[in-house]
């Protein structure tokens, strides 16, 4: 019930404020993107320049050189060619610009990543430490948000976070499979999402991104983690940089027949096919992150020949949503 536990803390921290932004919220005509990123804004506050959610983060830059066996499973050129230059942005969760690193709150960590491909266009790959995903649809997510707004210390029971969790199981202990790492670069990063891979002869293969790091995941106990200083992982990653590169294993877990490819709440058995898409190498911070970040916007549907999204409606959610926050931020 960990999660539980971080949702309730949201819950206080955002209870006074939607007393005031409960209209806007409610505006005639608002997308379910629109209100989404309203309810972020309540419960983190506005912060104008920065991301209604993962707004921490900084900027780094890198490669990615694919396997052998990635060219025979996709046609995508991401995989037929030399290496190709990456961006990649890791993250805090939260809208809050300020938020510790080791905070149990700053968890799940993110790593969004834009690959420049060879023939000039660019392909994007967002994943997170989360094993799963708290609910299976942008409607639930913002409900979810909501529900947590309206559930600070003074709301009765049930709260409409604790009817909300009763009915969506997953949304109690999806958080509890994000743990806080010693480093960006020994942290496991999962998609959540389902995606397609196709190859030159059109077989189509449900797969979900995995990135594991070469030198292994080292998580802190919750413990060591409220003893590190603020910004220990914005602040440690660029010298480890500095000292040598970090790699990460690319990998695609396979679906088999029957596993769910629309529903992200479901992660697939560890049993299933692993394959073993090829080398994320990350070389360098870059040496105005803060800049940087502002013109990135990383869009989950944005991929290439070769790699399809799936059923899963919570990819369109997200590109809808990380839309609409782009906007603001950038008025």
């Amino acid at each position: 019930m960990r999660n539980l536990r971080i949702l309730r803390g949201f819950a206080a921290a955002g209870a006074l404020a939607l007393a005031a932004a409960s209209p806007a919220m409610a505006e005639d005509g608002a997308t379910t993107a629109e209100q989404t990123v309203d309810v972020m804004n309540v419960l983190f506050g506005k912060h104008p320049g920065f991301r209604a959610n993962h707004a921490k983060g900084v900027v780094a830059e890198g490669s990615f050189t694919p396997s052998p066996e990635a060219a025979r499973i996709s046609k995508a050129s991401l995989f037929q060619g030399p290496p190709v230059p990456v961006t990649v942005r890791f993250s805090d969760a939260t809208g809050v610009p300020t938020i510790p690193d080791g905070k149990p709150n700053a968890n799940p960590h993110g790593m969004a990543l834009k690959f420049k491909l060879n023939d000039g266009s660019e392909m994007d790959v967002v994943v997170n430490a989360l094993r799963f995903f708290p609910v299976a649809t942008g409607e639930e997510f913002r409900d979810l948000l909501k529900a947590v707004s309206e559930s600070g210390p003074d709301a009765a029971h049930p709260t409409a976070l604790e009817r909300f969790v009763a009915a969506h199981p997953a949304a109690a202990t999806a958080g509890a499979t994000a743990k806080t790492p010693s480093s960006f670069a020994r942290q496991t990063y999962h998609g959540v999402n389902a995606f397609i891979l196709v190859d030159k002869d059109g077989k189509r293969q449900p797969f979900r991104f995995r990135f594991v790091p070469v030198a292994g995941e080292e998580i802190l106990s919750a413990e060591e983690a409220a003893k590190q200083a603020p910004n220990y992982l914005m602040d440690e990653i660029g010298p480890r940089l500095a000292k040598e590169p970090v790699g990460f294993r690319v990998l695609a877990q396979l679906a088999e027949p029957g596993d769910p490819t629309n529903d992200a709440t479901k992660p697939w058995p560890e049993d299933r096919r692993t394959v073993d898409l090829g080398t994320l190498t990350v070389t360098k911070a870059v040496p105005d992150s803060a800049s940087a970040e502002k013109a990135l916007l990383f869009l989950p549907n944005a991929l290439t020949d070769g790699i399809e999204v799936s059923d899963d409606p919570l990819i369109d959610a997200r590109v809808q949503a990380y839309a609409v926050s782009f906007g603001r931020r950038t008025q």
